[in-house]
C-alpha cells in the first residue's frame, strides 16, 4: 500500500522515465518498485533502520552523497531534521541538479519554499491527497557543516549530545527524567542492561554513570539517534555498545535490565506496534528474573499488555502524566 506522499508521486511518472532516481527522506513504502520498470535505476536512503531492514539495499549513512538525475525527498515532520538531509545531499551536487520534494500539508512542507528559495528555483506543481508537491532546480550549492546541527544541555553529571529529530534533543523529557528517578545507588545495579529506543543516550549514559560496573547496550532504529548516543558516550568518557535494531530485530543477547521510553508516534500518527513488540518480546531478551522498565503517558493501554505478557506489573512511580512500569522475567 503507497502512502499519500507516493500516490500523489504516481500521477507524475512521465518525470521518472528512463532517468537514475533517488528516493530519500521519510521513506515508508514500495514507491521504488513502481518507478523500477520505468526509471534507469533506482536508489534509496533512510535514516531509518525500520525501512532500510525491510527493503535491501538502502543507504541509512549520516551523511550519504547517492547521485541522482531526479532525486525525491519524502517530508520529514521535523523541520531541522529536513534541513540537515537536504542541505547535506545538496553540498554534493551540481548545478542544475533536480529535486522533487513531496509531504503532507499538516506535517509543514510548505516551508519548503523558504528554506531551498536561497539556493535555486523552487515551485509548488501539485496539491492532492492533503499533501503538496515541489520542484526544485539547484542554481547555488549550498555549503553544509554537521556540527553546526549539534545540540547538547547538561543533565546531573552528564552532557548530553543531539542531532536535530532525536527524542528530547535540547532538554530532558519529564517521563525520561521521572524514569531515571526510579534507580538508586542502594540498588546496586549490574549485569547487562538495554537501552532500547535510546535517543541521545542520556538513559543509558546515566545509567553506565552511576553504576560503571553494568555492561551497556543501547538501541535505535534512527540514524540521527545512534551518532547521537555514540557521541553521549563518546564524550562523557562512557564505555557502550550501540546498535541499529528495529525493536528486537538485531538485538540477540539476553539482559539483566531493559529500559526503555518507548515512543508512541510514528511520524505524525500515534502507533503502539512498536510497543507492543518491546512488551510481547522482551521475555526473550531478559535473563531468569531480569526487569523491564518502561515509562510512558498514563493514559495509553499499556498495563494490559504488561499482564498478558508477564502476568502481572509494578507502577513504581507516577506523575500528573507519567507511570513508571516494572514486570519480571
Amino acid at each position: 500500500m503507497l502512502s499519500l506522499e507516493s500516490d500523489v508521486l504516481k500521477r507524475h511518472l512521465p518525470r521518472f522515465k528512463d532517468r537514475s532516481i533517488l528516493l530519500f527522506g521519510h521513506l515508508r513504502d514500495d514507491f521504488a518498485k513502481t518507478l523500477q520498470p520505468l526509471a534507469k535505476n533506482v536508489a534509496l536512503a533512510s535514516y531509518y533502520y525500520d525501512f532500510a531492514r525491510k527493503n535491501g539495499d538502502v543507504d541509512s549513512t549520516l551523511t550519504h552523497q547517492t547521485p541522482a538525475e531526479l532525486a525525491v525527498f519524502y517530508w520529514v515532520k521535523n523541520k531541522q531534521e529536513c534541513q540537515f538531509q537536504l542541505l547535506q545531499w545538496l553540498s554534493h551536487q551540481a548545478v542544475g541538479q533536480e529535486v522533487l520534494i513531496i509531504g503532507e500539508n499538516r506535517s509543514g512542507v510548505r516551508s519548503v519554499e523558504k528554506l531551498l528559495q536561497p539556493y535555486g528555483e523552487i515551485g509548488k506543481i501539485d496539491s492532492a491527497r492533503r499533501c503538496g508537491l515541489y520542484h526544485f532546480c539547484l542554481q547555488q550549492v549550498p555549503s553544509f557543516n554537521a556540527q553546526t546541527y549539534w545540540k547538547s544541555y547538561p543533565f546531573q553529571d552528564l552532557t548530553v549530545f543531539s542531532l536535530p529529530g532525536v527524542f528530547s534533543a535540547t532538554e530532558l523529557d519529564n517521563g525520561t527524567q521521572l524514569l531515571l528517578s526510579t534507580f538508586h545507588k542502594a540498588d546496586g545495579l549490574k549485569g547487562k542492561v538495554l537501552d532500547l529506543g535510546c535517543g541521545a543516550g542520556v538513559i543509558g549514559a546515566s545509567l553506565k554513570q552511576r553504576f560503571p560496573k553494568i555492561k551497556l547496550t543501547m538501541s535505535d532504529i534512527h540514524t540521527m539517534a545512534l551518532a547521537s548516543s555514540e557521541r553521549t558516550l563518546a564524550e562523557n568518557q562512557l564505555e557502550g555498545q550501540v546498535l541499529a535494531s528495529d525493536v528486537f530485530s538485531d538485538v540477540a543477547e539476553r539482559f539483566d535490565l531493559i529500559i526503555s521510553n518507548p515512543p508512541f508516534h510514528d511520524g505524525i500518527d500515534t502507533a503502539y506496534t512498536a510497543v507492543e513488540t518491546l512488551i510481547q518480546q522482551a521475555k526473550m531478551h531478559l535473563n531468569r528474573g531480569g526487569e523491564l522498565r518502561i515509562v510512558a503517558n498514563a493514559f495509553l493501554p499499556y498495563p494490559d499488555l504488561l499482564d498478558k505478557a508477564f502476568g502481572t506489573h509494578d507502577v513504581l512511580a507516577k506523575s500528573t502524566k507519567f507511570k513508571v512500569y516494572r514486570v519480571r522475567a
